[in-house]
């Protein structure tokens, strides 16, 4: 469940993520893609932007730690009175080093 904090940009959020490596093999690298919503004054989400990160590795076999990232979207997107949300990441790694 990634931990979110604001800006002084309201088209930027602050967003820390704990990973862990349960599997056998250090990870090598990876990518974190972020789904940041643009939400109005009542709440409603007007859109959904992605954008994705190389994911800070390596990560050895069992480990654990904290990653933070700024997330932004473009500012003409994010109106007086309307914030955004970064709601969704999903984090997809590889393990090892290809041949």
């Amino acid at each position: 469940m990634p931990v979110r904090e604001g800006t002084d940009k309201r088209w930027c959020e602050k967003v820390t993520l704990a990973l862990h490596n349960p599997g056998a093999s250090a990870v090598r690298s990876g990518t974190v893609t972020f789904g940041t919503h643009v939400i109005d004054l009542l709440g409603i989400d007007w859109a959904t932007v992605e954008s994705r990160v190389p994911l800070a590795a390596p990560l050895e076999a069992g480990a654990r730690r904290e990653d933070a990232w700024t997330v932004c979207v473009d500012a003409w997107r994010v109106p007086w009175g309307m914030r955004v949300e970064t709601r969704v990441v999903d984090v997809e790694w590889e393990a090892g080093v290809r041949s």
